[in-house]
This record gives structure tokens, C-alpha cells and sequence, in this order.
């Protein structure tokens, strides 16, 4: 297929004339290693509107799963059509207009206890190369209180998890005046205090649209800074990912367990890149990897993607405070319970949505994930990696090249990496022993926009997700 005029200017929207930084001996010019739109992006990121919004979803009282839908001003009901009509107004400034719709399903369940339609907003930035190639940001609709079936009592949500839903919506005001060639999807989830539904119902859904999932940001608290043992630190977040795919085939596992890849599923390179995003873009940040799937014995709304077989993290701060979730509100011995407004800070807040926003836009600004990774080197003094990637001459328009990492095994970031250019799909690192390092490979945008890693063999795929389609 032939890249006509209009699809060159378009792509030209999303930097693909970007200035290379560096020439090797063959004559190629090495992407930027830094991309400076990210940092307008973050600083488009306000802590003013965030406030803005967890004000007006504190104010429908509660957004219990089992509340109210009819009233304007109270309950669920009002607060996901609130959602629904901000993303709408939203998409009328937009360089990339956003489809917005509900998908919802009706559920029962040890806590919902009569049947229940469970209603999930999404607002759908459509890729212009690759548009079934799809991100995910998500942020919760619903709030509880101390009994998780009391759905009058007031339950304002604020921290768990309005500050959440608020960062997906400034998230997508921020990214929608850029086009990617990948789809962004803003997820607001209902249904998660109650049993996950709303993750359930999305991925679903994606089946059903035939979305091919690369990953799924779960923002599920990110406003806290004061936590429960006292500390207040506003200056880190934890990425909570998945190890060994819960989907895992026996083969799978069989060659997991004479390669490795224990600590490189897709869901922990996601983690790493937004680890590195940070450090690169986010001023006074510092991410905390988690090697789990979520906090100690709990859950969130990224499970239902990982156990469909797609990747999905929880992004979230660093010090929870317990006396600010799931409680009623109440004053008990000095000590103020409830999940009110005063528990959040804004900046902070902020400062978690753009990691988002960067980590969104170097997912979707990236071309195709590199597919059928390979790594061969037994019992030689060099190690190979060979590769392919997806897609026709539109989807690959974005492609600059490619970026090899290694690590030493016991190392939980990349730590060298070496460029190779759009036409090679091998590469031999010369006197680098295989059985020492872990590699890996990154697709590389023109302007230096990068995927995650992507491990070799099945443990370490993106695109060849069971269940995806």
C-alpha cells in the first residue's frame, strides 16, 4: 500500500520528522533519545482541573455500584453521565475526536446481590496508522463506604477512587490534541468495589471490537501523600505488575523454564517503561516497581485484562492511608475516618497523570511492537536476536528502527541498549555471552518515541495474547 499525501501530513502530526541525534559507520541516523514534546505534555498536565473534577465527583454523595441512577444530582447514575458529558465536551476541542459511549452489562454476585447493570464510560482516540492497536488508561466510577452492599450512605470517593478518574480525564484532554498512530482509550470502570465487573465488561467488549491490547494503565488511587505509618512523600509511586502470564500454556511454561522470562512479561516491561518515563520526564519522581500483581492479598481493575491474556498495571501512590478507605465517616478517639476530599493533594495527583500522559503517548506513538522475537547464542561467545514486525507499509510508516537491551539477570531495568535500523530484523552482539544477560527489543519511532521491551519467546510476547483476537 502506497502512503498517500493525506496520510503523510497526518503522521507528520505525531513527529515523524523528529531530528535525529547520531550517525553510526553505515550511515543511519540514530532517533533522538529524548522527545520534547513530552515534557510540553506533562507540563499541559493541571493539578486545577484534577480539583476541578474530584470536587464534582465527590459532590453526587455516593457512587456506589447499587446507588441511585436516576437522580441528576445524586448516586452512580449521575456521576458516570457527568463523566460521559464531560468527555463529550472535551472532544469538541480536539485534534483527535473522541468516540464516546457506555458498554454495561447486568451482574450478580456475592456483592450485588440483586441483578445490576454495571455501566463502564469510554472515550475511544482512534489511531490514524494502526488503529487496532489499542492503550488503555482507567480510572474507577465507584466509591463504598465500610459495608461494601451500603449504597445510600455517603461515600464522596475522593482519593478511591475519584482522584483516578479525574487523572484519566485530564489525561485525555492533554493526549487528544496530538493524533497517535495507535488507539487511546479513557476507561471509566464502574463495578470494581463490588467484584471487578467493570474490567470485565471492558475486555469483553475488546474482544468483541477486536482490539489488539498492548497495555492497560489501572489508576487506582494516585492522590494520597499522608500514609497510615506516617510518612508523607509525595515524590514516589508504585507500578504493581504481573510476573508469569496467569493464561500460561504447559509449552509455555516448559520454555520459560530454560530461557527465562519469569520477571519479563509484557505487563513488567510496561512497568519498566514507565519506570524510565519517569526518570526521564516527570520532575521529582521516583517509580517504585512492584513484582506482584497488586498490593498484598487485593486486586484492581487491571486483573481482568491480565487474566483475558492482555498486559495491564496499577499505577497508584506510594503510602496508602486505611483510615481513608472503605470507611464510613466518622470521628473515633481523635482520628477522623473517611475517603473525604481533604485526604488528597492535587499536585500529586498531577503528577501521577502525566506519568500516565507520557507513557500513553510513547505507547501510541510507537510503531508496531516488535512480534516473534528469537534469541539464539548457546554455547557461542556472541548472542543473535531476530525479530519481525506486524503490520503493512501504513502501520510501519512510523518506523525508524529498533533498540536492542540487555541486562545482567539479576538487574530490574535495561541497562545497555544498541540501535539498529528500520531494515534489519537480526542482529549479533558480539562477546556478550547469552547465559549471562537478559535482552530484549524496542520498536523505535522517528521522533525517538519508543514500545516497551518486548522479551524473546512467548513469555515475553505482545501480540500473540490468548484470547486476544
Amino acid at each position: 500500500m502506497k502512503l498517500t499525501q493525506s496520510m503523510i501530513t497526518a503522521v507528520g502530526l505525531i513527529g515523524l520528522t523528529g531530528a535525529a541525534s547520531a550517525s553510526d559507520t553505515t550511515g543511519h541516523l540514530d532517533p533522538p533519545t529524548e522527545v520534547q514534546r513530552l515534557h510540553t505534555m506533562v507540563s499541559d498536565v493541571s493539578a486545577d482541573r484534577i480539583e476541578t473534577d474530584i470536587r464534582k465527583l465527590v459532590s453526587f454523595g455516593t457512587r456506589h455500584s447499587l446507588s441511585d441512577t436516576k437522580s441528576a444530582t445524586r448516586g452512580i447514575g449521575a456521576a458516570r453521565r457527568w463523566i460521559q458529558a464531560e468527555f463529550n465536551r472535551i472532544s469538541q476541542g480536539c485534534t483527535a475526536k473522541l468516540e464516546v459511549y457506555t458498554v454495561s452489562d447486568t451482574v450478580t454476585g456475592r456483592r450485588v446481590p440483586e441483578p445490576t447493570e454495571i455501566v463502564d464510560v469510554i472515550a475511544v482516540q482512534r489511531g490514524i496508522l494502526d488503529p487496532d492497536r489499542v492503550v488503555i488508561m482507567s480510572g474507577d466510577i465507584d466509591s463504598r463506604v465500610s459495608d461494601p452492599l451500603n449504597g445510600t450512605d455517603d461515600s464522596p470517593g475522593a482519593n478511591d477512587n475519584a482522584s483516578g478518574m479525574a487523572g484519566t480525564i485530564e489525561a485525555a484532554r492533554v493526549l487528544c490534541q496530538t493524533k497517535f498512530p495507535g488507539t487511546i482509550v479513557y476507561a471509566g470502570l464502574s463495578g470494581e468495589e463490588q467484584g471487578l465487573y467493570g474490567g470485565r465488561i471492558l475486555a469483553d467488549h475488546a474482544r468483541e471490537q477486536g482490539w489488539r491490547i498492548m497495555g492497560v494503565l489501572n489508576n487506582d488511587m494516585i492522590g494520597n501523600i499522608e500514609g497510615i505509618n506516617g510518612v508523607i512523600n509525595n515524590t514516589t509511586a508504585r507500578v504493581f505488575s504481573e510476573g508469569t502470564r496467569d493464561n500460561e500454556t504447559p509449552e509455555e511454561a516448559r520454555i520459560r523454564r530454560f530461557s527465562g522470562g519469569e520477571v519479563d512479561s509484557p505487563s513488567r516491561n510496561i512497568a519498566r517503561l514507565v519506570d524510565r518515563l519517569a526518570d526521564a520526564y516527570i520532575p521529582n519522581l521516583d517509580v517504585m516497581m512492584i513484582y506482584r500483581l497488586d498490593r498484598f492479598s487485593r486486586g484492581g481493575h487491571h486483573r481482568p485484562f491480565n487474566e483475558a491474556g492482555w498486559p495491564g498495571v496499577r499505577i497508584m501512590e506510594t503510602n496508602e492511608n486505611y483510615n481513608r478507605q472503605h470507611q464510613d465517616i466518622r470521628t473515633e478517639g481523635g482520628i477522623a475516618y473517611g475517603d473525604v476530599i481533604e485526604g488528597v493533594n492535587f499536585d500529586y495527583a498531577a503528577k501521577l497523570t502525566a506519568l500516565n500522559v507520557v507513557t500513553l503517548a510513547s505507547m501510541a506513538g510507537a510503531p508496531p511492537f516488535p512480534a516473534d522475537v528469537t534469541l539464539k547464542g548457546a554455547v557461542q561467545p556472541s548472542t543473535t536476536l531476530s525479530w519481525d514486525i506486524r503490520g503493512d507499509e501504513r502501520e510501519r510508516a512510523n518506523l525508524k528502527g529498533f533498540r536492542i537491551y540487555w541486562r545482567l539477570t539479576t538487574d530490574a531495568q535495561w541497562r545497555w541498549s544498541h540501535f539498529v535500523p528500520a531494515d534489519k530484523r537480526s542482529h549479533t552482539l558480539e562477546n556478550l555471552v547469552v547465559d549471562n544477560y537478559f535482552f530484549g527489543v524496542a520498536s523505535v519511532a522517528n521522533d525517538g518515541l519508543e514500545s516497551p521491551v518486548v522479551f524473546p519467546g512467548p513469555m515475553g510476547a505482545f501480540d500473540t495474547m490468548p484470547d486476544a483476537p
